[in-house]
């Protein structure tokens, strides 16, 4: 029964915002008195930095852009639509807006079929 708890959480988590997270986790670190970053990784930095070793950051969360609409912009207006949840109106005035973005701090995965969705209308989209 927990486990099913943990799952419906994790499920309304993933529908959070980056910004609603950044609140999430805010409240959390409040509430309960703690620090959410992650040691470990910050001393395997630090010791890679006293080795003068150059660590790469990983991006972890990429923006759907769409530089253009195509010529089916019913169809794009559509499938933003089904990709952000937004009404008719905002969904038309954020694909009229090109260049602009569709999604913002999602997974790779997700970026990467949000934009095949949205080529497949006809749109020009990049992952970035």
């Amino acid at each position: 029964m927990a486990e099913n708890k943990i799952t419906k959480m994790v499920d309304q988590i993933g529908k959070l915002t980056v910004i609603e997270l950044s609140e999430l986790v805010k409240a959390i670190e409040e509430k309960f008195d703690v620090e959410a970053a992650a040691p470990v990784m910050m001393a395997g930095a630090a010791a890679g930095a006293d080795e003068g070793v150059q660590t790469a950051e990983v991006q972890t969360e990429f923006d759907v852009v769409m530089a253009s609409f195509g010529e089916k912009k019913i169809q794009v207006i559509k499938v933003v639509r089904e990709l952000t949840g937004l009404g008719l109106k905002e969904a038309k005035d954020l694909v009229e807006a090109v260049p602009g973005k569709v999604m913002e701090g999602i997974e790779k995965e997700a970026a990467e079929s949000a934009k095949a969705k949205l080529e497949e209308q006809g749109a020009t989209v990049e992952v970035k």
